[in-house]
């Protein structure tokens, strides 16, 4: 059967529709395996917090991009996960593998509470709901004993019974299973009866409602999904960096992440993962080039320093002008152009 014509239900759910697209994937699967032999620790430290992200911006997707709740809150769900996991496995002993679920279902109680007042509040109104939410969780990490405020939690490595991760490879590893993990059973979320709810109810939720749809329900288990990437991406981020505190899970962290899925393209998952990449990697990129230039260019590379986030920004607005529909609707252009060469419709 043809790939562009399906004739059931499972070959239209299915991830790898296509002989092209497995092939693919499995040289990706190959590239990442292999990768890490030939890349020093600072790049390798790249691409973890690129896969850390990737599943913080895929949760956020669900909820915005799939669902249109909009939510400042994002962060705050990563810093639950974050604290939940460095209080499990620092205090209470238990191991990660059963730290990491439970600081996920955490985060996503409290996703399913902060979701019932989304029934009635919609737009900017929610918006700031979530981000009062996050204030909250703010002072809360501020103040309380447990957390230790603004002297930050020291975190246990990530281990399996006796064996620690400790290398930049290790971890690479790790965090990239995770995201790939997350990236699949996303791809098959949106394409289940779930995931055809949430975009009903983004496309139009009166309609969805006359269809049948419960609003109260996928709403709220929109917010629940979430909060659960959020708190999932916390907790390998704190165990990743060792180290946390309450700053690093502040507005601009939820900004960051909203970021990503804009630049990327709402309502894509691919899109998720391109945005996470580039947001993430244009740090870096900056700071490269002005060590590449700074002996020859002093006065340029003084001058990116200075205009580091006006640069940064100036590469998001100029992405998005060059296709609204962000770095997905990019991709998607050449993938058409280069299907129909050398004809054009």
């Amino acid at each position: 059967m043809s790939s562009n014509f399906k004739v059931s239900y499972k070959e239209d759910t299915a991830i790898f529709q296509n002989l092209w697209v497995k092939t693919w994937m499995a040289i990706l699967a190959l590239l990442m395996f292999v990768s890490p032999f030939f890349l020093n620790r600072y790049q390798l430290s790249i691409l973890n917090e690129m896969g850390i992200a990737v599943i913080g911006a895929l949760g956020l997707n669900l909820l915005i991009g799939f669902t249109g709740q909009l939510s400042l809150g994002h962060g705050a769900f990563a810093a639950i996960g974050a604290y939940s996991s460095a209080l499990l496995t620092g205090k209470l002993g238990i191991p990660f593998i059963i730290s990491l679920p439970f600081s996920g279902l955490i985060a996503a109680l409290l996703g399913l509470i902060i979701g019932i007042p989304s029934l009635r509040l919609k737009g900017l109104y929610l918006a700031l709901g979530t981000l009062a939410f996050a204030f909250v969780i703010e002072y809360i990490l501020f103040h309380w004993d447990l957390t230790q405020g603004d002297l930050g939690m020291a975190v246990k490595r990530i281990s399996v019974g006796s064996f620690q991760i400790k290398s930049q490879r290790q971890y690479f590893y790790v965090i990239v299973s995770f995201a790939v993990l997350f990236v699949l059973c996303t791809k098959n979320l949106v394409r289940s009866k779930i995931g055809r709810s949430f975009i009903a109810i983004r496309d139009r939720d009166i309609a969805a409602e006359a269809m049948g749809i419960s609003l109260a329900k996928y709403k709220v288990m929109a917010f629940g999904l979430s909060a659960f990437y959020a708190g999932v991406a916390g907790c390998l981020m704190a165990h990743y960096n060792r180290w946390i505190v309450p700053g690093s899970f502040d507005i601009s962290l939820s900004i960051a992440y909203i970021a990503m899925i804009i630049i990327g393209g709402l309502g894509t998952v691919l899109g998720s993962v391109m945005g996470a990449i580039l947001i993430t990697g244009i740090p870096h990129g900056i700071v490269y080039i002005v060590d590449l230039i700074k002996g020859t260019y002093p006065a340029l590379s003084g001058f990116i320093v200075d205009f580091k986030l006006g640069i940064f920004g100036l590469i998001i607005v100029g992405t998005l002008l060059i296709e609204p529909q962000g770095l997905f609707g990019i991709y998607r252009r050449v993938k058409i152009y280069w299907k129909t060469w050398p004809f054009k419709y």
